[in-house]
């Protein structure tokens, strides 16, 4: 699989109507899941990091990882391209070391900052990223999950006429934007809303390639295998990929999924303890694990349109 610059990914998927799935990894079994259903549905896939997945695996070995599990010509070559993503890199600092180690774009998240101070620090990430051919992702609007501080009414929402003057002053690469997700299983009360006409307005203003985070669609049958099997998650509840699609058609061209990856990897791993009680090699264990997280980014590739876009 080819290492490529990320923005060249989302603006194909842009042209071509789809959207290209960031999948977030910390570990091996999580990474190899990603490469197998990229490999196998020909599908174009970003792997993102987070700043808890660099402090948990460190940013060395993190790179390494990624890049020795997906680019490996000694195993059937694979045309299905793929980059390295910073996801919600919380400061400067962490965004140079990114670029520095080789990642293909970092995302600078100062969406909790005011609009001034959001435009000066994203001005900084991209001066130093676009010298060294690093694209850059950034946010307007702020996610409930995140600064849950924020009360749930418009205010946190991106302003179309907003995100236009932002992308103007900071010439960023792709924009993260608010329209009612919300990071972790618990986004909803109850049905899903999101406000796709503001969808519709920000892609009248913005031409960059939009993204889409806190988008997982905490699918029941994953909830329901983790009750069943130990679990206590039973309120959860996600984005439909009914609504993923919408959004799609709206011009959305990359949405980050981790929640689902977790939840996969979760019920891997209670299953296989629960119906095999004997077991105690963490390698069996471990790749239970793993296929279950192969299977949801598979349906993620599904929905999201990618799949035989390599």
């Amino acid at each position: 699989m080819p290492k490529v610059n990320t923005i060249s990914m989302l603006k194909k998927a842009q042209r071509g109507g789809y959207a290209v799935g960031h999948f977030n990894t910390s570990n091996l079994e999580i990474t190899q899941a990603i490469r197998e259903a990229a490999q196998e549905l020909r599908a174009p896939v970003i792997v993102g990091c987070s700043k808890s997945a660099v402090e948990y695996a460190g940013l060395p070995l993190l790179v390494d990882m990624v890049n020795k599990c997906l680019n490996r010509p000694g195993i059937k070559s694979s045309k299905s391209p793929y980059a390295i993503h910073l996801d919600h890199g919380p400061d400067v600092a962490l965004a140079k070391q990114c670029i520095d180690a080789g990642f293909s774009s970092v995302m600078i998240d100062s969406s909790a900052l005011p609009f001034a101070k959001n435009v000066a620090v994203t001005k900084q990430v991209v001066a130093y990223a676009h010298k060294r051919g690093v694209s850059v992702e950034a946010e307007i609007g702020i996610l409930k999950g995140i600064e849950d501080y924020v009360k749930q009414n418009t205010e946190y929402l991106t302003p179309p006429s907003q995100a236009r003057e932002f992308v103007r002053l900071t010439k960023v690469d792709s924009l993260a934007i608010a329209i009612g997700t919300s990071h972790g299983a618990f986004k909803f009360s109850g049905e899903a809303h999101l406000d796709l006409k503001r969808l519709e307005e920000i892609r009248g203003q913005v031409t960059i390639p939009l993204v889409l985070h806190g988008a997982s669609s905490v699918y029941p049958d994953l909830i329901e295998g983790i009750d069943r099997f130990g679990g206590a998650i039973k309120e959860a509840h996600g984005v439909p990929d009914s609504i993923i699609k919408k959004c799609i058609k709206r011009g959305i061209c990359k949405i980050n999924t981790d929640t689902d990856l977790r939840l996969a990897f979760d019920l891997g791993i209670r299953e296989f303890l629960i119906e095999n009680p004997g077991v105690f090699d963490y390698r069996k264990i471990l790749q239970a694990a793993k296929e279950q997280v192969k299977d949801v980014v598979k349906k993620k590739i599904g929905v999201f349109g990618s799949e035989n876009k390599a």
